[in-house]
């Protein structure tokens, strides 16, 4: 980004540097990397010629970050002897006591010089993990990259699992069946009572 060095631009670019590592995830490197490109800025405000105009630049490798600042002054700046409690001149200690390395050069072209500082990027925390530890907890598919058709080694003197006893089972015998009752003859029927009712007695008739 192109700025000029004045205080209140300085300031601008320290937020805008913050931000981008954070958007980055590199938040460890925040309060270095502000605090250098303010000590680089604050040092073409007091001294760069014949203007203010500079140029800063980050840039994310695999392992560092890089922070440059260019201005159109070609005299490069010394590391000088400080007093502790000055207020001035401690510009470049700061830089290299918060970087991982620093530097300087002239610009091929003639056209001013570029002092940078680099800042190493931490690297995150690997944990080997087991592959069939998720699947254990109560996943109901494997992890990805299992193969399951392979036999699972046991280690040496792990006691073998002990056969599951399957009591056996018992079929109920079936319940007899009742063979059906013969067909019974049938009943003859009742005799009928004939009653014959006694001729009626005939009175003699004398003549």
């Amino acid at each position: 980004m192109e700025l000029q060095a004045l205080p209140s631009r300085i300031g601008q670019v320290r937020r805008i540097v913050s931000a981008q590592l954070r958007y980055w995830h590199l938040d460890p490197l925040i309060d270095p990397a502000a605090l250098g490109v303010t000590e680089l800025l604050t040092n073409v405000h007091r001294h760069a010629e014949p203007d203010k105009q500079c140029t800063v630049e980050i840039v994310l490798m695999l392992d560092r970050l890089t922070v440059s600042v260019r201005d159109q002054d070609p005299r490069l700046p010394r590391l000088r002897a400080h007093d502790p409690v000055s207020t001035h001149g401690r510009g470049l200690a700061l830089v290299a006591a918060v970087s991982q390395s620093w530097g300087m050069h002239a610009r091929d072209d003639g056209g001013g010089k570029v002092v940078w500082f680099t800042l190493a990027v931490p690297q995150p925390a690997t944990t080997a993990k087991s592959p069939f530890a998720a699947y254990g907890a109560g996943r109901t598919a494997p992890p990805r990259g299992v193969d399951l058709t392979q036999p699972v080694q046991t280690p040496v003197g792990t006691p073998a699992p002990a056969p599951v006893q399957v009591p056996p089972v018992h079929s109920p015998a079936p319940a007899p069946v009742a063979a059906p009752a013969p067909a019974s003859a049938a009943a003859p029927a009742p005799a009928a009572v004939v009653r014959e009712r006694a001729p009626a007695a005939r009175s003699a008739v004398s003549t």
